[in-house]
């Protein structure tokens, strides 16, 4: 009999994890995930990005089956390119815990992902995208940000690093939303009990697989929720301490096919 594979599902993460740094998967890595597939694993996408951002790169990819979006508000099947799950963020919440968030450091800029497979990134004045390669239309004033449903909103600050804006906004809107970080410059609210976890159960249990059977790849606090449920967690050497500590192994950073690394050894 063939002997089963060490790990049924690999879920990555894709900024600063799989992706390099010009938003491509390097053909080590595409050869790695390859050699998983054929180990009888599946790939699981886990991002933070809403489904508009990553349609081009599940096409180059040849990704199919369902993929965890927008933070694990959406779950989107990108072999019927259908939403299978969808969770809002009520906008009259998000407007409220902005404004808890000023009152405690002052003005701060935001942006929102649209709900849907069609829905745009809004900033409002003053905001800046940390990823310029993503599609994003400029509104005029914030009112405007709250004109279709939204999964998600994404806050900057012009003086405060990303982990003490994080902390901040977790004191001040408890439990009118989620706060994670996601990256450099990517505060972000969330529905209140939504996350990468969340999403990420939802998507195994699609796949029929166990998330105690995945190996779980990420760099950002955002893919800790994914680690928990996860039966080995991988940090990037690239990725934020707070990963880090909770990590059962450090791998290369994702400029140096960190996740390739450790498929090759684990599907070798």
């Amino acid at each position: 009999m063939p002997t089963p594979p060490a790990y049924s599902l690999v879920a990555t993460d894709l900024d600063g994890t799989l992706l390099r740094s010009d938003d491509t998967v390097s053909p080590r890595s595409r050869a790695a995930l390859a050699r998983a597939a054929s180990a009888g694993a599946r790939h699981l996408i886990v991002t933070g990005r809403a489904v508009p951002g990553i349609r081009a790169l599940l096409a180059d990819l040849r990704y199919e089956g369902p993929v965890v979006c927008g933070q694990g508000t959406q779950v989107y099947d990108a072999g019927s390119a259908r939403m299978l799950s969808s969770v809002t963020l009520d906008r009259t919440l998000a407007d409220a815990a902005l404004g808890k968030i000023e009152a405690e450091v002052g003005q701060v800029f935001a942006a929102v992902d649209q709900d849907g497979p069609e829905g745009r990134t809004l900033i409002e004045p003053g905001y800046l995208m940390p990823h310029p390669s993503l599609p994003a239309q400029r509104t005029g004033r914030r009112e405007e940000l709250w004109a279709a449903p939204i999964i998600k909103v994404l806050v900057r600050h012009p003086e405060l690093t990303d982990d003490e804006l994080a902390a901040a906004a977790r004191g001040a809107v408890g439990d009118l939303a989620g706060v994670t970080m996601a990256g450099p410059g990517t505060v972000e609210l969330a529905p209140h009990g939504v996350d990468k976890g969340t999403g990420f159960a939802l998507a195994a249990a699609l796949l029929d697989c166990d998330p105690a059977d995945a190996v779980a790849f990420g760099d950002m606090p955002n893919d800790l929720p994914m680690f928990r449920r996860s039966g080995h967690r991988v940090a990037m050497a690239n990725a934020h301490a707070e990963l880090r500590a909770a990590a059962d192994e450090v791998t290369l950073s994702n400029e140096d096919d960190g996740v390739a690394l450790v498929l090759e050894r684990l599907f070798g």
